[in-house]
Formats: structure tokens, C-alpha cells, sequence
């Protein structure tokens, strides 16, 4: 799934390619998709605007409209957008196709059909709805440590609870922990401040990092667990092998053999 580095990723495409342009016609091939929005809606507010500004919070993408209503994107596990010019080159999981007057067009791409797109008046409103916490990059380290002050239960858990911090899935929590050598199992009582606060670095270096290589696993540091998340991998930094496991109910991936740091 699609988590804030990848969002990130394409807030940063869709503000290189798509922004002040005149929306000539906007197509709706996966009406399912569309919640809490009349597909007649979606229409009117995006045909003849345009999108002036983006904001994203955790996985979410938000494309500010001139009218001054928002464009909501959410990529479910396999959502991505795509710019382009040529029709022949529309991606074959189009959701949603909006075209503008200059001739280009954006897709809205989803092949599982798992994402989401709607209209929204303001954004603080919907986040308020959707229960979410705090961008992750928003947090100052204070913030982080106050956040997971007297909580209970697995540290991964919490990186991934969106209605504590948003942004952060299942796979660069594995990430976060690895970079940091503890156990995706590893409890939140068990870790000393200081821990924690190499956990709060790591959140940010390992985001930045996603970032900066397009969120794409194959271009990341020889270093990164993320592109060896399979079970039997070699780890890259020891002589030991990646193992799958479960955490409160999802799979993790781990090297046992490094990731055994006690946290206090």
C-alpha cells in the first residue's frame, strides 16, 4: 500500500505537472471509487478549474481546487497518478481521467480498485472525520516521545496506528526498526527515551530517504531491508536471513539475527 513516502512522491508530480491548468473534461471509469461525493459533483467542481496548490497529510493526497474546494486522493494498495499526452499512453487501470484544455491528461491509476476520490470543502474537517493523528513528519522529537508516553503494546503497532501518527504502514515500519536494530515485536515499555528518540531519527531519515530515491525500494541504500522484504532473503548486514512474522495480525519482516537490540 501506498504509504507517505510514496504519497509524498506524487504530491510532488502531480505539483510539477498538473497545477494552473484549465480541467477540460474530467472522466469517471470506476464510479465505486467516488464516496461521499455525487459523481455529478465531482464533475462540476473539477471541469473549467483548476488545481492551484497540494497538500498531502499520512497517505493522503489533497489538490486544492480554485473554486477553493479540494480534490481528495487515497491510492489503496496500488493507486498511482500518471501525466501524459498521448491517449495511447492512458494507463490500462484508469480510475479516474481528468484532461485538460492544453492537451495533457492525468490518470488516476488503480488496478485493485481499493483507492478512493471525493470533493471536500476544507481538509481540517475530513481529518477530523477520518480520526487522524499528526503527520509524522510534522512531529518534533518531543512530540514523538509524548505520543508514545505510558503506551502500551508493540512498537510497530503504534508506528502504524494512523489514528496516533499519520503516514507510516507496514512496510517502512519494518524499515524504521530495522535501521534501528529492534525486533518488530519489541514493546514500547521496554524502551528508554533515548531509544525512542533513535526511533524518531530513523522515522526521518528513513522517509527522507524513501523520498528522495522516487519511493522506489530497488534504488534504495544497499543497507535498507525494504527491497530484500522477502522470507530467506540474505540480510544485508549480517550473515543471517530476512524472516516473515505477524504482528498484531500482519505480516513483518525482520532479521532476527540484527534485530535483537534490547530497548533499555
Amino acid at each position: 500500500m501506498p504509504e507517505l513516502p510514496d504519497v509524498e512522491v506524487y504530491k510532488r508530480y502531480l505539483d510539477a505537472t498538473s497545477l494552473h491548468q484549465e480541467i477540460q473534461e474530467v472522466e469517471i471509469r470506476a464510479s465505486k471509487l467516488v464516496k461521499g461525493t455525487a459523481l455529478s459533483t465531482l464533475r462540476e467542481e473539477l471541469t473549467g478549474a483548476g488545481f492551484e496548490r497540494t497538500r498531502r497529510h499520512g497517505k493522503w493526497l489533497f489538490a486544492g481546487i480554485n473554486s477553493g474546494t479540494w480534490l481528495v486522493l487515497h491510492f489503496g494498495m496500488t493507486g498511482e497518478l500518471k501525466y501524459f499526452q498521448d491517449l495511447d499512453d492512458d494507463p490500462a487501470y484508469d480510475q479516474l481521467l481528468i484532461s485538460f484544455v492544453n492537451g495533457c491528461h492525468l490518470a488516476y491509476s488503480a488496478p485493485r480498485k481499493l483507492g478512493e476520490f471525493r470533493i471536500i470543502q476544507e481538509v481540517e474537517g475530513f481529518l477530523h472525520a477520518k480520526e487522524l493523528g499528526p503527520d509524522v513528519m510534522d512531529l518534533d522529537r518531543n512530540e514523538f516521545l509524548s505520543l508514545l508516553s505510558g503506551r502500551r503494546g508493540m512498537l510497530k503497532t503504534a508506528l502504524m496506528d494512523q489514528s496516533l501518527m499519520a503516514g507510516i504502514g507496514n512496510v517502512y515500519s519494518d524499515e524504521v526498526l530495522y535501521q534501528v536494530g529492534l525486533h518488530p515485536r519489541t514493546e514500547i515499555k521496554h524502551l528508554t527515551e533515548e531509544v525512542l528518540g533513535e526511533v524518531f531519527s530513523a522515522l526521518h531519515e528513513v522517509v527522507d530517504t524513501a523520498v528522495e530515491h522516487g519511493a522506489e525500494p530497488e534504488e534504495f541504500p544497499a543497507d535498507y531491508l525494504t527491497p530484500h522484504r522477502q522470507p530467506g532473503t540474505d540480510c544485508p548486514r549480517c550473515e543471517g536471513q530476512i524472516e516473515r512474522i505477524k504482528v498484531s495480525g500482519r505480516s513483518a519482516y525482520c532479521c532476527p539475527s540484527c534485530q535483537d537490540r534490547p530497548g533499555s
